[in-house]
């Protein structure tokens, strides 16, 4: 904490008349977008998004998207966007719970030239400005030592118009797909690496959501906009052997099933810069020294940003997921969160038109209330009814039931910062009997408790095909309400297959719209799922329907924006090319 204060301090100072040194406040732009006020002044170090899914086209191969540098306008010339130097990207991966912190590490750094500093265009004659390039290291020791596996790795410039890219002798006698191509390359530890920009792949309406939850909009004629429709960012793509990230290195078809616990990871991204920034009194320039800092993180989509509030947000982009599992003042932001008060119609749920579909359990099955400040499960602790579940403090220990007034510690805080186990009560109530504690069927398994906000994967869950007609953007919630009401999966609680149980937040694939996931599992669906059904279920009436309208109204609940506004890629790195310049 007291470097992140050193580096973000701010202010100039005089030094021997020559250069002002400063430390560094010039830090800029977004699911993390601009997410916290000092990494809003640093676009370049800014993480936007993480996805983590098991390749659809080479199930034998996991492949993880992190994306930074929010907002990019195509047309962003003459000072195009790009990676910054000086800043080292990384991602991280948990793979063991038996050892503190990470595992492996993936650390990329950018350098950047001015092939023909005479000219103001970008690309002119062949030359580019500023042409990138980059060094990837690799270190299996959780950070210790680092191994360069790729050097001179290159960048493509931005998609800047047709004249750039495609003309033959002012541009660079290319199209744009043909500089991707080239970009792919491949690390001598055996990874497809992808740096570069790309259409974002976020889907949100920004405008409604941050309009004090409109969303979907109540006003203006309830028009949404995706508002990163036709914005770029930067990614860092790269595809790994799944059994280079199994903590054994197994194969995946050495899994014992498809919820094999032992297939789980944890990954997260980061951005570090050096502490101090010294600026040139004359001449332009700086130079940066100092121990690396971070200041930007990202694992689970939309933590920071509609989660840990404001006065929060930059010392939670400052420390590590596990340095947050210590952390527990930021625990409270998990067990009562904030949205849930407009999901609330005792506290401020007709504040909030948009969310009127989204209304979490005051009194499920007449016995337990979720609503902020209340007990929610914490009453059934140390009782014979949790006897043998996660929830036995013999089992996690005070993980899931830590105190009263903490009711969604037992659904959003472990989506957050544990994953989910595949015992009861975290298993659908299908086979449950009426009995939310039971066991029913398997659907989810991501457990890796050593840490705190990460995106986790279980990497033996099989790939849902992107054609096939089950395929969802809602993930696992579909996956849920297959498994709850379709008779190809309902009849029996044994574990088996349901599309989309690759889907957030089992991992996050490129398509899935975490927005409106999230949204849902703070109205509680996820309680729903497990049997903790909403009000509306009389529990004295075991004939009564469990897919009742409030839980209709939470399932049935969209922003407005549902999908990304363009395609993506079948194959490596599946990504979108980025948005031209001159498209109109």
């Amino acid at each position: 904490m007291k470097k992140f204060q050193n580096y973000f301090s701010g202010g100039l100072k005089l030094t021997l008349g020559i250069v002002f040194c400063s430390t560094l406040t010039n830090s800029v732009f977004a699911s993390s977008h601009r997410e916290a006020p000092l990494i809003a002044n640093d676009p370049l170090a800014d993480n936007t998004d993480l996805y983590v899914f098991r390749s659809p086209d080479n199930p034998n191969m996991v492949t993880i998207v992190a994306n930074y540098i929010p907002a990019e306008l195509p047309y962003g010339g003459p000072n195009y966007h790009s990676f910054g130097e000086n800043i080292r990207y990384e991602i991280h991966i948990d793979n063991d719970i038996n050892t503190p912190g990470d595992d492996i590490i993936y650390r990329f750094t950018f350098s950047k030239v001015n092939e023909d500093p005479t000219t103001f265009f970008n690309i002119r004659l062949g030359a580019q400005n500023l042409k990138t390039t980059y060094t990837m290291e690799k270190s299996t020791d959780g950070g210790v030592t680092f191994v360069t596996v790729i050097s001179n790795g290159t960048v493509p410039p931005p998609n800047i118009g047709p004249r750039s890219i495609n003309d033959a002798v002012l541009g660079l006698n290319s199209t744009y797909a043909m500089l991707e191509a080239n970009a792919i390359g491949t690390a001598t530890s055996g990874e497809s690496v992808y740096c570069g920009p790309i259409d974002d792949p976020f889907f949100v309406d920004l405008g409604g959501i941050f309009d004090l939850g409109d969303a979907p909009r109540q006003m203006n004629g309830n028009k949404v906009r995706d508002g990163l429709a036709r914005y770029n960012v930067h990614s860092i793509v790269i595809q790994v052997p799944i059994s280079d990230l199994q903590k054994s290195g197994l194969d995946v078809s050495q899994a014992v099933n498809i919820l094999d616990p032992d297939f789980v990871i944890g990954v997260w991204a980061s951005a570090s810069r050096p502490a101090t920034r010294t600026l040139n009194l004359s001449g332009g320039g700086y130079t940066d020294s100092g121990s690396w800092v971070q200041i930007s993180r990202i694992g689970m989509p939309l933590t920071n940003e509609v989660i840990i509030p404001i006065g929060n947000k930059d010392f939670w982009n400052s420390i590590t997921p596990y340095d947050e599992l210590a952390e527990t003042t930021l625990d409270g932001y998990f067990y009562n969160p904030e949205l849930a008060l407009y999901m609330d119609d005792s506290q401020f749920g007709g504040a909030v038109p948009g969310f009127a579909g989204l209304r979490i359990q005051r009194n499920s099955l007449q016995a337990f209330d979720f609503g902020n400040g209340q007990d929610g499960l914490f009453p059934l602790k140390g009782t014979a009814a949790v006897a043998g579940t996660a929830l036995d403090d013999a089992i996690f220990g005070t993980l899931l039931l830590p105190a009263a007034a903490s009711p969604r510690s037992v659904d959003l805080w472990p989506i957050f910062h544990t994953g989910v186990p595949n015992m009861a009560p975290y298993q659908l109530a299908t086979g449950k009997n009426g009995d939310p504690l039971a066991v029913g069927k398997p659907f989810i398994n991501n457990f890796l408790p050593s840490g705190g906000d990460m995106l986790r994967l279980n990497m033996a869950v099989p790939v849902t095909s992107r054609t096939d007609p089950e395929f969802s953007s809602m993930g696992l919630i579909q996956a849920a309400v297959l498994g709850l009401t379709d008779p190809t999966y309902n009849t029996t609680s044994t574990l088996e297959f349901i599309p989309n149980m690759d889907g957030f937040p089992n991992g996050r694939r490129l398509e899935d719209d975490v927005t409106r996931i999230e949204l849902q599992a703070v109205g509680g669906v996820v309680l729903a799922a497990i049997g903790l059904w909403y009000d509306d279920y009389n529990a004295s009436s075991p004939t009564q329907s469990t897919v009742t309208n409030h839980l209709l109204n939470v399932l049935q609940y969209s922003t407005g924006v549902e999908q990304n506004d363009t395609t993506f890629k079948t194959a490596f790195p599946y990504v979108q090319s980025p948005w031209r310049g001159t498209e109109i």
